[in-house]
């Protein structure tokens, strides 16, 4: 039998567990400064959320809770990968259905992510989640 979990990364054998994942999508990050990246972030409001299979990481979310002034409370993704190795197995899918009721249980009243303009599977996956594109998302590299 398949044990299925999903749960927020506590302990930092968690977030490095999620690591190999996350290097999926962010493939500029340092292995050996993960962690300490992560928790640096924390303070700011991120959360990394790991679905595993059979206790290992097969998909990874970054997230934060955010009062805006636009929408007022919104959960943010700031990072959602599942492993290429067991993509289209609906782990994606699982993941995304628990950050939205995580962000419905938090008062939220969107959930929102950007996601690069090149990624057209990731669009497609988005588009069958029934989300839409709301903004464009400008850039200036400083």
């Amino acid at each position: 039998m398949t044990t299925t979990t999903t749960a927020f990364a506590t302990t930092d054998s968690d977030i490095g567990e999620a690591f190999p994942v996350m290097r999926q999508l962010r493939p500029h990050l340092d292995g050996t400064a993960f962690v300490a990246t992560v928790r640096a972030a924390e303070p700011l409001g991120l959360q990394l959320v790991l679905h595993r299979v059979d206790g290992r990481v097969v998909a990874v979310a970054g997230i934060r809770l955010l009062d805006q002034l636009k929408s007022a409370r919104v959960l943010y993704v700031d990072d959602l990968v599942t492993d290429e190795t067991t993509r289209s197995a609906g782990h994606g899918e699982a993941l995304l259905q628990w950050l939205v009721e995580h962000a419905r249980a938090n008062g939220c009243v969107a959930f929102e992510l950007d996601s690069g303009v090149h990624r057209h599977a990731a669009h497609r996956f988005y588009f069958r989640q029934r989300m839409r594109i709301a903004a464009y998302h400008f850039t200036l590299d400083l």
